[in-house]
């Protein structure tokens, strides 16, 4: 039996641009196509127990990609029909005219297609995961569950592993930059940044949810 997807929704475009073109050795490609009755641009991220996990955020029909950079040191997206800017990174759109059954949105939730959360002691264990993954560090996650914000990754540890774990910690606050960066060498304690143009530096890239996730068994 095809197991159907499950749509999370990311913040706004800006953390869905930073999603699949920063850090990345080549940017993703994101799908366009009509999603509850607004069109959205999204982007398949996980496989959950064989179920897509596709993360998304509304966006206009029309452009052929979608732009991610930084402009006055910010950062800095649009959707456009033309790669102009050497300086950015464009994640080409595929326009879907309409999704086969397969692709619509789980309506029903399953109860055994969850992450279980694994709660990690501090920032610098968080990063510790990331060894292994430099050439494309993967994305952090971040949501609030209502008190508190959680910051992590989706994994599991080997192949035949069946279960997949929210690898996360606590924070007090809302993390206010996109960016965590980390150094093997300084001994400084993992911060978040602004920007990736502090040399000496490793980054992960935070992508904040618009709401908690909802296959976090919290």
């Amino acid at each position: 039996m095809v197991k159907l997807p499950h749509y999370v929704q990311v913040a706004n475009r800006i953390e869905f641009a930073r999603l699949v073109c920063a850090l990345e050795r080549v940017p993703r490609t994101s799908f366009s196509f009509e999603h509850e009755g607004q069109y959205v641009i999204s982007v398949q991220m996980d496989l959950l127990k064989e179920r897509p996990i596709i993360y998304y955020t509304p966006a206009e029909k029309s452009g052929h990609y979608l732009s991610y950079g930084f402009k006055a040191g910010n950062e800095d997206s649009s959707i456009v029909n033309t790669i102009t800017n050497p300086t950015y990174l464009y994640s080409p759109i595929v326009r879907v005219k309409s999704l086969p059954p397969s692709l619509k949105q789980e309506t029903q939730r399953d109860l055994e297609s969850v992450y279980d959360p694994l709660e990690l002691e501090d920032l610098a264990s968080l990063v510790n995961l990331s060894y292994g993954f430099e050439e494309s560090p993967f994305p952090l996650f971040a949501f609030s569950d209502g008190n508190k914000w959680l910051l992590g990754v989706f994994m599991n540890f080997n192949e035949s592993d069946k279960v997949s774990y929210f690898c996360h910690v606590t924070l007090n606050i809302e993390p206010s930059k996109p960016f965590l960066k980390y150094s093997s060498k300084d001994g400084a304690e993992p911060s978040f940044a602004s920007s990736v143009s502090e040399h000496g530096y490793s980054y992960l890239k935070v992508i904040k949810l618009k709401d908690k996730h909802p296959l976090v068994k919290l």
